[in-house]
């Protein structure tokens, strides 16, 4: 039976691996799924086989999704509208919801990316575009790779929201006894987070590809995550959300694994591939390249440093070889790890700024 707390029926935008996943752990709550996809083969299987082979094969979905080509129809009626889109996509399904979104609809979106051409946060382009105040809207975060949420295996989420009530919602709506479901009052820091962690898995799987071992993969990851904290308190996180599930979670599941469609790509172009052979191998967006132009616009707009995104950039866009950009970034002025801690003016002692 329908838990009384939970809504009847919620809707899904996004058909790919992620999305599809959200629809799956929804249904399994017992709500009815709509769950939009732009492609007809995929909605036919969907709604013959309860398969998406493309993006999750070998996959049963549960019976409880209903598949359909028409934004109307997935949203009509639902409270809840997820969107797990590519951020390229943005624009034009917000164009599209503009005529069908509702004052009582809370957005709720796992979009890993800004959207150009201003590098808006995803919550801040809805508010603009869907006349929804930020109560309405919600962001999901985390270690989450949608080949192992939809096969039960152990997960942990972070849901955040200015509304209290909303991110306790969605707490209820997704959480189970595989997927555990934190709540985060930073939605500017989990936004933040989930965009800029793709371009250091592309500088990792760029060192992979070369042959490094774990001393590079880990001072990479490291050193990116002080990146993206700087950048985000720059724009207004907070900084503890770098150190939780959000931050240092999903960056070290994006850096590592076999599931992350950044990390590959980025090994390809360490092996020596073109950008595009290697984005073309994927068969999916790779939301690390957009988000390396967007980071290097905003880092300049906020005057932070941020050399391993440069470095990424030079390889994405300069036509620079991995090993040459290597060089430059090892071959760097020294500097304190803590840049937040300087020499007195005495050189003699550390002092906080």
């Amino acid at each position: 039976m329908l838990d009384d707390q939970l809504p009847n029926r919620v809707a899904v935008i996004g058909a790919g691996s992620w999305g599809t996943a959200i629809a799956h752990t929804l249904a399994k709550k017992n709500m009815e799924v709509t769950l939009w996809a732009r492609n007809e083969s995929i909605v036919n299987e969907i709604n013959q086989s309860k398969c998406n082979s493309k993006y999750l094969p070998n996959c049963l979905l549960h019976p409880n999704i209903h598949a359909t080509t028409s934004l109307q129809e997935t949203v009509d009626g639902s409270p809840y509208v997820f969107l797990v889109v590519p951020s390229a996509a943005m624009p034009q399904i917000v164009a599209s919801l503009q005529s069908f979104a509702y004052s009582p609809m809370t957005i709720v979106h796992a979009i890993k990316g800004f959207i150009q051409p201003n590098e808006d946060r995803v919550s801040l382009y809805l508010q603009k575009k869907l006349a929804v105040n930020e109560q309405q809207i919600a962001v999901i975060g985390g270690p989450s790779h949608a080949e192992e949420v939809v096969r039960s295996m152990p997960t942990t989420l972070v849901v955040s929201s200015p509304s209290k009530n909303t991110a306790h919602k969605l707490q209820d709506m997704l959480m189970s006894n595989y997927l555990r479901v934190y709540t985060n009052p930073d939605w500017i820091g989990i936004e933040i987070a989930g965009a800029l962690k793709n371009i250091i898995a592309l500088s990792v799987g760029m060192a992979v590809g070369l042959g490094f071992g774990d001393n590079a993969k880990a001072a990479i990851m490291t050193r990116g995550l002080a990146e993206i904290a700087r950048l985000g308190i720059a724009m207004g996180a907070s900084p503890l959300t770098f150190s939780g599930l959000a931050g240092v979670g999903d960056l070290i599941a994006t850096c590592i694994s076999e599931h992350s469609r950044n990390f590959r790509t980025g090994r390809l172009l360490g092996q020596g591939m073109t950008l595009k052979q290697a984005v073309e191998a994927q068969g999916m967006v790779v939301e690390g390249v957009r988000a390396t132009e967007a980071c290097l616009r905003l880092a300049s707009q906020y005057h932070i440093e941020m050399p391993i995104t440069e470095a990424v950039a030079a390889v994405l866009f300069e036509g620079k070889q991995p090993k040459q950009v290597v060089s430059l970034l090892m071959d760097r002025d020294k500097t304190t790890e803590m840049e937040e801690w300087v020499l007195s003016s005495e050189n003699t002692s550390w002092r906080f700024v």
